[in-house]
């Protein structure tokens, strides 16, 4: 699937703390208030048992830094650790869009692609081993900060064998998890990840091939991958561990917005219970049907990010670009999926 048309011409702009703080605040926020340091050795070994039954009982209990501050998504997940080798960026870095001074360092600063979005669809079958209630992913796309974007960039390789270099990786399972949630409307699945990738990801500066050490790659098929092909899963790894955090029905449904076909909602409503479930940041909505569509087809989340992507946090952006890619009237319909597409 294509981004909408601009209004522009394809070939320029078109509109539209980290890990370790994370963790501190997961443990800080399971310790009592009033907790104080033990006063004798039976108090002391009291007081040390305690904090071990609070650690988690392996890495994927603690939260994933992409999730902080969201509700959970209902598909299951587990902490992302980047496979690469790029490098570990400081935790008191700026977010990106907000800062106008050189950064030294580009591969811990997302520039000037700062605004980033992830997009999801709501299609109107139920494709092939999905459900009802399923919205599928678009996209991962690094926005100018103004809400315009780049694309077909040259700072990494461009492939067309996605699928091929994500299980020489070792990541099957994200081949799975992407052949149900990140679907093309027309065409192959494969045919929509080059796009994405050959579009969207090679115009995000810390993939570059620079940003990567061979030598500090994780694990030995990691170490022997050329640093294209690690960040081709990177992308795709952030892109749907991000997607997991972003349960776009279950937001809506608490909400009381479910799909019928004879409801028409207030666009007003779908957006906060949105912006809500993202906490605070901006969402813009897509509708079928031209500049004053009716029909609820995409929500883009937009995101800040401190550090890069293939480990920063990805904090909301709350204040809204000055290009809004809106196109939807105010009342909007919240179409049921009609039937199973077969493969």
């Amino acid at each position: 699937m294509h981004r909408p048309p601009s209004t522009l011409p394809d070939s320029i702009p078109a509109s539209r703390s980290a890990r370790k703080a994370a963790h501190a605040r997961h443990f800080s926020a399971r310790r009592a208030p009033s907790q104080m340091a033990p006063q004798s050795l039976k108090a002391f070994l009291a007081y040390a048992g305690n904090l071990f039954a609070q650690l988690p009982a392996s890495l994927n209990e603690i939260p994933n830094p992409f999730s902080v501050g969201l509700e959970p998504a209902g598909r299951s997940g587990q902490c992302y650790i980047p496979l690469s080798g790029a490098p570990a960026c400081p935790i008191d870095g700026p977010l990106s869009c907000h800062n106008s001074t050189p950064i030294a360092g580009d591969c811990c600063f997302i520039h000037p692609g700062g605004r980033m979005l992830l997009t999801q669809f709501w299609d109107d079958q139920v494709h092939a081993g999905g459900a009802e209630e399923d919205w599928t992913l678009h996209g991962l796309w690094p926005d100018l900060c103004d809400g315009g974007y780049d694309q077909f960039c040259n700072l990494v390789p461009q492939y067309k064998n996605i699928s091929a270099i994500l299980k020489a990786q070792g990541q099957s399972e994200l081949v799975e998890f992407m052949d149900r949630y990140w679907l093309s409307n027309r065409g192959s699945n494969e045919g929509l990840w080059e796009h994405e990738w050959n579009k969207h990801g090679t115009c995000i500066n810390t993939l570059a091939a620079s940003c990567y050490s061979p030598a500090a790659a994780s694990g030995a098929v990691a170490a022997t991958a050329n640093p294209g092909e690690l960040a081709v899963v990177d992308y795709f790894t952030r892109a749907v561990a991000l997607f997991k955090s972003l349960d776009t029905f279950t937001a809506l449904q608490k909400a009381g917005i479910t799909p019928s076909s004879r409801t028409h909602y207030p666009l007003v409503d779908v957006q906060a219970a949105l912006e809500r479930h993202v906490g605070g940041g901006k969402v813009v909505l897509r509708c079928a049907g031209g500049r004053r569509g009716t029909i609820l087809r995409e929500a883009w989340y937009h995101f800040f990010v401190q550090g890069s992507l293939q480990s920063g946090e990805f904090v909301p952006a709350k204040d809204p670009p000055s290009h809004d890619a809106g196109n939807c009237a105010p009342w909007v319909r919240y179409m049921p999926k009609r039937g199973r597409r077969e493969l």
